[in-house]
């Protein structure tokens, strides 16, 4: 296989790799497609939101949405549990679901949007930072431990696909993070590394990262900037089923949204020059370091990603649990309110923040 045959079969794996938000292909598929308990834009009247935003250890600042219970005890100190999207996407996908969902079970729950992606600060848009990301994280704990109704001992997060992996590089040196979950994680560093069931050769990759130096030149010098992967925009018969899984929640009215400081036709891809970072991403190491603060690790039976979960959890130290949803795919856990294991989560975070 050539170099750009190589680069090119790259491109559709990140694809695959990468998952984000677009825009609805007329024709393709449609609101009739949607499943009847998918809720990824819910709306409750039981919560307040409030738009915030705050500071991240490198000056960039991170923007969230903090939903706060409406029967919250306004002079006492509460649970809190941060929320993060998968890798590509915003806040509005999927992340504001779970922070609503948690929120209306009576924790404070904050989501927010990762750097360099929706309305959060950095440029250029869609790159790739696994530290960052990690940052945001611990900087949402800051934010949260300065609200007068948060205790700061009782704040959790919830990763969602690549976040999970994002939200356990946090734990490993935040300990402030008292809980975490993972659901449908992708390990983003396995996955640039070696694709889903090593599918990819160390050769394939170095070739990746050949590619990805060569761009650097190009820009350094004023070329445009190239990006990558990210979900289809129309489907065609040779799309595999791991693609029309991602194309029917982020291209379809399902779960499609188009954030600020981002240009439809970049969403969901990352920059080639910055992807190759995830190749130095390691989040399963030293994962039993997070022990003695407890790690749930949420996965469907038939998600293409559980490989991810099941190794985790056999690097963990106890307190730890995987816990499969029957009948469940990647995509199913991110807005399928009769698939996502609430009365789960709500037990877990109100043992372990209590």
């Amino acid at each position: 296989m050539n170099k750009e045959s190589v680069i090119t079969r790259f491109f559709q794996f990140l694809s695959v790799m990468t998952v984000g938000l677009g825009l609805s292909i007329p024709g393709v598929s449609s609101a009739s497609d949607i499943p009847r308990d998918a809720a990824n834009f819910y709306k409750s009247d039981k919560l307040t939101m409030q738009k915030v935003t705050f500071k991240n250890q490198y000056n960039m600042k991170v923007v969230g949405n903090l939903f706060i219970p409406k029967s919250l005890k306004q002079n006492a100190k509460n649970a809190a549990i941060i929320v993060g999207h998968p890798m590509g996407a915003v806040k509005e996908q999927s992340a504001n679901l779970y922070a609503m969902k948690m929120a209306e079970r009576g924790f404070v729950t904050l989501s927010l949007d990762l750097s360099f992606w929706g309305e959060s600060e950095g440029q250029p848009r869609n790159v790739v930072s696994p530290d960052i990301y990690a940052e945001d994280f611990s900087a949402a704990v800051d934010f949260l431990s300065t609200r007068s109704f948060v205790d700061r001992n009782r704040i959790g997060a919830i990763g969602i696909c690549g976040s999970g992996s994002f939200v356990i590089s946090a734990a490993k040196i935040d300990p402030r993070l008292k809980a975490i979950v993972t659901v449908s994680m992708y390990d983003m560093g396995v996955a640039f590394r070696n694709g889903l069931r090593h599918s990819q050769t160390v050769e394939q990759r170095k070739q990746i990262i050949s590619a990805a130096g060569e761009q650097r030149y190009v820009e350094f010098t004023g070329g445009d900037t190239k990006y990558v992967g990210g979900t289809v925009h129309q489907l065609n018969a040779d799309t595999d089923p791991i693609q029309r899984e991602f194309y029917d929640f982020y291209r379809t009215p399902r779960g499609e949204f188009t954030p600020k400081n981002s240009s439809p036709a970049l969403t969901t891809h990352p920059t080639l020059t910055s992807v190759v970072k995830f190749a130095n991403f390691y989040p399963f190491n030293d994962i039993e370091t997070i022990s003695p603060r407890p790690l749930l690790f949420i996965t469907g039976e038939n998600a293409h990603s559980r490989e991810f979960s099941e190794d985790a959890y056999k690097l963990a130290a106890e307190p730890k649990e995987l816990y499969i949803v029957p009948g469940a795919g990647h995509v199913d856990l991110y807005d399928r309110l009769g698939l996502i294991p609430w009365d789960k989560l709500e037990s877990f975070f109100t043992k372990y923040l209590k």
